[in-house]
């Protein structure tokens, strides 16, 4: 026996992060969740597995027009041509209550509907699918614990879209325990929601596949499917299988020995070129973030804009069209006893000391971000994509407060040069 078990397509949805940018490489990124499905059809064919698993967000929400569904429909067909039969669950995305256009799926397309688990046999593979769909998009039950239990003599496996006990970053949707998907007597459990990818136990083997595709450069790193094969009833550990087209990368340059901006230009070229080694052919968007205490501090912050443009120009030069810079932050200090400084009984310790108290002022920076709530209003939406501006955030206007910091020192620094 030998499956694919994905979870998260989220077909069509924009790739966040990209596409607000000028310059970005617009194709690449609308088409991006096609052609990586596209990628999961062709390594089915190809594997010629048994079945594919999806577990959920097949869709990102409610479709545009019908071409979406059209398009996840042909793919389905094509996996009928080779006889790969296909079991989906809705996810909160592509509920019932979320998606108020409906296709017709090819018959070789088995779907578990929202009201109650259902099973579906395998005979001549001696294989039992179980699964339940979302029949609205926020689903707060335990449904776990409604499934049946294991087929006699059967592999079983599970498929449910879900948190579990808790996800950063993802909604508590149809929580539950390991110890509840355990105690069904499954093989395996094919989860989807979480777009991380996970290996959650090995006995039974419980995984999240991640999603298909990044979107966005905290979706960073290879994202795809995983296979798995089984023999006399036992299930091997689970072989993942990259589908992106587009992979996000964070490149992190410690600027703390680096004693000009050019060293930090050649670090990074080095960095790029190790990532384009990674990737094949995919597009690679990089996020540039240079850190450390750097004697190059002041360098880099009297003219940001100029040693931005110097990694991206050497993101373009080393990738041929094939690298694309999301951002470059620069998040270097002076090499100075900052603490020294703020005891300082000058205009300049007082002033820091000022920005300090600010920074850690919970109840200060929130009367802040009430004030300029209107501000941030009134603002064209243009600038606040591009500037990545929220001025109704305390976080936001605390590091913002640290860049005031940061850019004075190095203003000052660069008087004392002058002088």
């Amino acid at each position: 026996m030998k499956f694919l078990h994905a979870a998260d397509l989220h077909l069509d949805s924009p790739l966040r992060g990209l596409s607000k940018y000028e310059g970005a490489p617009e194709t690449a990124i609308r088409t991006a969740t096609r052609r990586a499905l596209e990628n999961l059809v062709a390594l089915a064919v190809r594997e010629q597995v048994d079945f594919v698993l999806i577990a959920g967000d097949i869709y990102d929400g409610d479709w545009k027009d019908y071409n979406t569904g059209l398009f996840f429909a042909g793919q389905m067909t094509e996996l009928r041509k080779a006889a790969i039969p296909v079991f989906l669950i809705s996810g909160n995305h592509d509920a019932a209550s979320q998606i108020t256009r409906q296709l017709r799926l090819p018959d070789n397309v088995t779907v578990f509907q929202g009201k109650k688990p259902a099973t579906h046999r395998l005979e001549s593979l001696g294989a039992a699918i179980h699964g339940h769909g979302y029949a609205q998009r926020e689903v707060s039950d335990n449904l776990a614990l409604d499934y049946p239990a294991a087929v006699p003599g059967f592999l079983n496996i599970g498929m449910l879209h879900t948190s579990l006990n808790g996800r950063e970053g993802h909604a508590a949707y149809a929580p539950c325990t390991l110890d509840d998907l355990r105690s069904k007597g499954y093989d395996y459990w094919a989860l989807g929601h979480v777009h991380t990818r996970e290996t959650l136990s090995e006995a039974p083997w419980i995984a999240y596949p991640g999603n298909i595709q990044g979107r966005h450069i905290h979706e960073d790193g290879a994202r795809g499917c995983l296979l798995v094969e089984g023999e006399a009833g036992r299930l091997s550990a689970p072989r993942f299988c990259p589908l992106d087209v587009v992979r996000w990368s964070v490149c992190r340059i410690d600027a703390t020995t680096l004693a000009r901006p050019e060293e930090i230009i050649d670090a990074f070229h080095q960095q790029v070129l190790d990532e384009l080694g990674k990737v094949d052919d995919r597009l690679l968007a990089v996020r540039v973030i240079v850190t450390g205490a750097s004697p190059s501090h002041a360098a880099l912050w009297r003219h940001p804009e100029r040693w931005e443009g110097e990694i991206r120009q050497v993101g373009n030069d080393a990738g041929g069209g094939q690298v694309w810079i999301e951002k470059v932050k620069l998040e270097t200090r002076p090499p100075v006893d900052l603490d020294a400084l703020r005891a300082e009984d000058t205009p300049l310790g007082s002033l820091l000391r000022s920005l300090q108290g600010l920074r850690g002022d919970e109840a200060a920076l929130a009367a802040l971000a009430a004030e300029l709530g209107d501000l941030q209003a009134k603002l064209p939406a243009e600038a606040v994509r591009e500037f990545g501006l929220d001025l109704r955030d305390p976080q936001w206007l605390a590091d913002a407060v640290g860049d005031v910091e940061q850019i004075l020192l190095a203003r000052l620094s660069h008087e004392e040069d002058e002088a």
